[in-house]
């Protein structure tokens, strides 16, 4: 706030960049056409948290720089949410509130998926995705859980340099 005020703008960090690639891969048209995930808000949501979360995890296992990138990369998916219910119209006696109940979906979101993400989990984690994401039915989740397992296999193979410039992501497969 104190940086739109002054008109400071934030330097570029790599965190910005994880975040953007997190952001175009959940908007890859194939979750919403070949696995029917619905177009809405929520559901963008919940794909966007999903990406973050597989950044997160790996970023985790690179120590303490690695956390530290992983706190920035969360720090800048927290502004974006406050950013956009900004701009979706909600005003400032009521976007803490807002905020508060988003972060505890975040967190709840989050926490679902880390179990299945963490013990290779596949059947909770699809489980966790027809909960949340709600694609087309149970097949549709055990896809998108499969997706999230290669993409998590993609990402431990990759340096975080190698990240940075360009995560290499699964395709939705089926």
């Amino acid at each position: 706030m104190l940086q739109r005020l002054f008109g400071l703008k934030r330097r570029p960090d790599a965190a910005d960049g994880l975040y953007a690639q997190a952001v175009d891969q959940a908007r890859d048209p194939a979750f919403y056409g070949r696995l029917g995930v619905a177009d809405r808000i929520d559901s963008r949501f919940d794909l966007y948290v999903l990406h973050v979360q597989l950044l997160i995890l790996r970023l985790q296992a690179e120590g303490e720089a690695g956390r530290d990138l992983a706190q920035r990369l969360f720090d800048v998916f927290v502004s974006a949410l406050d950013n956009d219910l900004r701009e979706l119209g909600v005003g400032d006696l009521s976007i803490a509130k807002k905020m508060r109940k988003l972060s505890e979906h975040v967190y709840g979101r989050m926490s679902a998926y880390e179990a299945g993400l963490i013990d290779a989990d596949e059947s909770a984690l699809s489980e966790a995705i027809a909960r949340n994401v709600a694609p087309t039915g149970p097949e549709a989740a055990a896809i998108l859980a499969r997706y999230a397992m290669v993409t998590r296999e993609r990402l431990a193979a990759q340096s975080v340099d190698q990240m940075i410039t360009s995560a290499n992501w699964a395709k939705i497969e089926g």
